[in-house]
């Protein structure tokens, strides 16, 4: 395509839809940063609150203030929440996989249409008559 051209509205919906990969591509990626740096954090809370003795006071937060709790309680309480955060940053990874492959896809797709039609006798291009 030389400068003077315009792009064709096909092309312009693989850009579209490569783009759109793209930023679901980022989004995914960060939600699982946020996921990992949140177990990080509920797996140093465990490490904390099991060297703590029986008889020792512990808070949970909540909100903005903290609230009187048992080790026994927060405990099981973190350990859920690590659980839960270690499910979504599977699903999260699967889904990260699958919107890469389809960015290769896309990305094989545009510079196919890129290169231009088949040169070859008997097949069909998308090209408008």
């Amino acid at each position: 395509m030389s400068a003077g051209e315009q792009v064709p509205p096909w092309l312009q919906e693989q850009f579209g839809r490569l783009q759109q990969l793209q930023q679901n591509l980022q989004s995914i990626m960060m939600q699982k940063q946020h996921l990992e740096t949140e177990q990080l954090e509920t797996e140093r809370a465990l490490e904390a609150l099991k060297k703590a003795a029986e008889t020792d006071s512990v808070y949970k937060a909540a909100g903005s203030i903290l609230v009187k709790s048992t080790k026994a309680t927060l405990i099981s309480e973190l350990e859920e929440k690590k659980e839960l955060a270690n499910t979504r940053i599977t699903v999260l990874t699967k889904q990260e996989a699958r919107l890469k492959e389809n960015l290769k896809e896309a990305e094989t797709k545009i510079r196919e249409m890129l290169r231009g039609p088949p040169t070859q006798t008997g097949q069909k291009t998308d090209t408008p008559k």
